[in-house]
């Protein structure tokens, strides 16, 4: 049975749920950010997943990049770059992050973990950001 490994609990927030992934945003006003995590148990690499699910995961990443780029839209701040990223060395459950990026953001052009203290949403640029991917996924669905 899938469960969620509690360390994404912390830094994120469930946004939706797709045909195989939960997703998340990341808890970090700086970058547009969303992170898929499969719903399939005991996954750690994409290698666990089942070919069918393989694909899924690839046209949710695409979907996931979409609603990013709206995301970076709401906030006025467009995205240049997609970072896609499933590392895994710090929790292992299988999980891709989709990171927007620009030339100006206080990482580029290194990657955005380590690179400072995360900022808090306010509550309109939150609501911004949750309704800009929302709509994205309605949309793609």
């Amino acid at each position: 049975m899938f469960a969620l490994d509690p360390a994404f609990e912390s830094g994120s927030a469930p946004l939706a749920s797709l045909a195989l992934c939960e997703v998340r945003l990341q808890l970090d006003a700086r970058f547009p950010w969303l992170i898929l995590i499969p719903q399939v148990a005991g996954a750690r690499e994409i290698e666990d997943l089942a070919a069918a699910d393989r694909a899924r995961l690839m046209d949710e990443i695409v979907l996931v990049g979409q609603a990013v780029r709206a995301m970076g839209e709401a906030l006025g701040a467009p995205v240049a770059k997609l970072n896609v990223g499933a590392l895994g060395n710090v929790t292992p459950q299988l999980h891709v992050h989709v990171v927007g990026r620009r030339a100006d953001d206080v990482a580029w052009p290194g990657p955005v973990w380590g690179a400072g203290v995360a900022r808090a949403y306010d509550a309109d640029a939150l609501a911004a950001v949750r309704a800009a991917a929302l709509d994205r996924f309605h949309a793609g669905q």
